[in-house]
């Protein structure tokens, strides 16, 4: 994909942490930012927060499932020092907006202030799963491991603090993880009149585009705060991301409605003719995915490595090895999935695992 000319200027890597702001674009004509949206960015830029709130919570009254709308309802919470709405709006967009990387992005930078570094790792992995080219949440990555490696070489010198090797290592991790302790670095695109607006209530977003614009924030020091995220830069609808990414996307939907437990929204991932285990009927196989998914005590966790897809035409292939876990249950498998197009759609048709 090809990386945004916008984008601002980027800071060093390890010494801070992204939150990128969400544009959304869809394939049909529509209004840019119909209502009040550009004025809830207005209040936004001038720090009038709560003013903000109230014009984003009237919005949505109307249109509760709009993306737009409750991503920035999120960088107000942020912006109001309020994490745990932050976190509630953003999670939430995660599950009724599987296939957007930003608001895993921003749970990340969430999760990593508040020191979760293995949520923030789970979160980053997954806006990687759902958009294999985006170099923000790889970055962040980065920084995660960091601070999870200095956690490590912490145990290890409290466990044997005359270890040379570890203290070399643990200055090493330090000097890359230090920050300048200043708060916020502001960034440099202007926030714009209008950006793309996003899909209606029944309607998922069709293509997820390259992040227009990144905001940092230190992620160390007592000086430390909640990064500041800011709406993205103006630009016209994008097209359709290439087959190979909308594969990938339905990959993470098929995977995310399976954790779950979301059985509706699991078999909507499988064509009309899907070829079923040993022929047995479709109803039958649905009710036995249904038995084991919602019917299994516990949580489930799906995931999966980066897959290899290939396409040809309307049939696309997707190889990868899958993990899972579940209450007194885990293995890795690896598993080929068949995808056929399906409108604006990528559905599967055979699913094979070894």
């Amino acid at each position: 994909m090809t990386p945004n000319p916008l984008l601002p200027h980027r800071f060093p890597l390890l010494k801070t942490w992204r939150a990128v702001a969400l544009g959304l674009a869809i394939s049909v004509s529509t209004p840019l930012l119909a209502d009040n949206l550009p004025e809830v960015q207005r209040l936004i830029k001038q720090g009038q927060y709560p003013q903000a709130l109230e014009k984003v919570d009237a919005y949505l009254v109307d249109k509760p499932k709009d993306a737009q709308g409750r991503f920035l309802k999120g960088l107000i919470y942020t912006e109001m020092n309020k994490p745990t709405e932050a976190i509630a709006t953003f999670t939430k967009l995660t599950e009724d907006y599987p296939e957007l990387p930003e608001p895993y992005n921003n749970l990340a930078v969430l999760f990593a202030q508040q020191k979760q570094y293995d949520k923030a790792r789970t979160s980053l992995e997954m806006a990687i799963r759902t958009h294999p080219s985006y170099a923000i949440a790889y970055e962040n990555l980065g920084d995660v491991y960091a601070k999870l490696a200095s956690q490590a070489y912490d145990k290890a010198l409290q466990l044997d603090s005359a270890n040379s090797a570890t203290q070399n290592k643990m200055a090493l991790i330090r000097d890359l993880i230090s920050t300048s302790g200043k708060g916020n670095v502001k960034p440099t695109a202007p926030i714009p009149a209008t950006v793309a607006s996003a899909p209606a209530a029944a309607t998922k977003p069709a293509t997820v585009p390259t992040p227009s614009a990144s905001v940092v924030a230190s992620s160390q020091g007592a000086a430390s705060t909640l990064p500041v995220a800011k709406p993205p830069e103006a630009r016209a609808a994008a097209p359709s991301d290439t087959a190979a990414d909308d594969v990938a996307k339905a990959i993470a939907n098929w995977a995310n409605a399976w954790s779950r437990k979301d059985v509706k929204a699991y078999l909507a991932q499988y064509a009309s003719d899907f070829k079923t285990p040993k022929g047995t009927s479709r109803k039958n196989w649905e009710d036995q995915r249904e038995e084991r998914i919602a019917g299994k005590p516990g949580k489930i966790s799906v995931t999966y490595d980066a897959p290899e897809i290939s396409i040809n035409g309307d049939r696309a292939t997707a190889k990868f090895r899958q993990h899972y876990k579940s209450a007194g249950l885990s293995g890795s498998t690896s598993k080929t999935l068949v995808f056929v197009r399906s409108g604006n759609r990528w559905l599967i048709q055979e699913e094979n695992a070894r």
